[in-house]
């Protein structure tokens, strides 16, 4: 199965990692996440099981994504670094509409741009929060979210 992924992936592939059996993680450009996925759906090889985004830390100024893709035992993980500051990605929806739960969530938690995603509402936080504060980058505070019933 994984060979089969790689050989789908391998034209956007910028290198690829197997951490365990029955795993490939493979790197690609943002612009190349798109043709990736779509390439995976048409193949039919497998489902998006989840999206997460990892805070690499404002040393190093990037945030990854992780796209994870499943066939039985077999788990393919496309991951994307971004711009911490400028952090954007286009939208899967088009291949994968299920993948606006997880992309709204990419927004509202990382602060990452999801362009062409179908919906933008907040899934989790207040309509009220402020506006740059996200709560899963690692340079959160606390003090700079709201207090319940307070004003702001």
């Amino acid at each position: 199965m994984l060979k089969a992924a790689a050989r789908l992936l391998q034209r956007w592939t910028q290198a690829t990692v197997t951490p365990e059996p029955e795993r490939l993680d493979v790197t690609l450009d943002a612009a190349d996440l798109v043709p990736a996925v779509a390439a995976l759906q048409e193949a039919r090889w497998g489902y998006l099981a989840a999206i997460t985004g990892v805070d690499l830390g404002p040393e190093a100024g990037e945030i990854e994504l992780l796209y994870h893709f499943c066939a039985g035992a077999a788990v393919v993980t496309l991951r994307v670094r971004t711009p911490r500051n400028q952090a954007f990605v286009p939208s899967i929806c088009d291949s994968v509409p299920s993948a606006s739960f997880y992309e709204r969530e990419l927004m509202e938690m990382l602060g990452v741009t999801v362009a062409n995603t179908p919906n933008t509402d907040r899934l989790f936080l207040p309509d009220d929060w402020p506006q740059e504060v996200y709560p899963l980058r690692k340079d959160f505070r606390l003090e700079d979210a709201p207090l319940p019933g307070s004003d702001t």
